[in-house]
């Protein structure tokens, strides 16, 4: 597969088949992932995956918590800036919208939203989790190195066929997390991610989000 057809096909997945996948294409992933580009070859990024019986028994905790719960835990980072400002307000506001929109879900069904929301700490589905986390003492380069290794993975994923869902949903439960992983105290957890085959046939899927052109955002000097 060529790099821009991995791009391009590449979505956030939000509907997986239960399909399994061998230990060996996930960790062929990881392996050509390590290659991502990192300032002073740090490689500053940590990584947990989970399948079969311990991902079901993290998934059987985690809806033990969010009953007692329902909005989860002191996020250590905001996944998005406070009082997020245009143009970037504006793009958030429609995706959220046109993805309900596949689905069928107006903005008034509250409920039915909720709901929707709540299939993120399911993975949607996926047959494989992973867990990244990033040591503390790193800052603004390293965490853009860890960036670019998850999107080495999303992209190596096309390759072997398996769509992603890469969630910073996930940063609502860090001491969860942290505790059933046992994930050291001088890591900060950062997203989680659902791996597996896409469900083609969920309408939920069929979302591609808008991209701004290239003039918006680009300024080109001595062509």
């Amino acid at each position: 597969m060529k790099v821009s057809d991995a791009l391009q096909s590449r979505i956030t997945c939000r509907a997986f088949l239960p399909d399994p996948v061998p230990a060996e294409t996930v960790r062929a992933i990881l392996d050509g992932a390590k290659q991502a580009p990192s300032g002073g070859n740090l490689q500053p990024w940590w990584v947990w995956v989970l399948a079969g019986e311990p991902l079901q028994a993290f998934r059987a905790e985690i809806q033990r918590k969010m009953a007692a719960n329902p909005q989860g835990e002191e996020p250590e980072y905001h996944v998005y800036p406070p009082g997020l400002k245009e143009p970037y307000r504006s793009r958030r506001f429609k995706c959220g919208e046109d993805l309900y929109a596949t689905i069928g879900i107006p903005r008034e069904n509250k409920p039915a939203r909720l709901m929707q929301l709540a299939k993120n700490f399911d993975f949607f589905g996926a047959p494989v989790a992973l867990f990244f986390a990033i040591d503390r003492e790193m800052q603004q380069g390293q965490w853009a190195d860890l960036g670019m290794f998850l999107q080495s993975i999303m992209l190596l994923a096309r390759e072997h066929g398996l769509h992603t869902c890469p969630q910073e949903a996930w940063a609502r439960w860090p001491q969860t997390i942290g505790s059933f992983l046992d994930i050291p105290p001088e890591l900060m957890l950062f997203c989680g991610m659902g791996l597996g085959r896409m469900d083609e046939n969920h309408p939920i899927n069929t979302l591609r989000t808008d991209r701004a052109p290239v003039e918006e955002f680009v300024q080109m000097r001595g062509f």
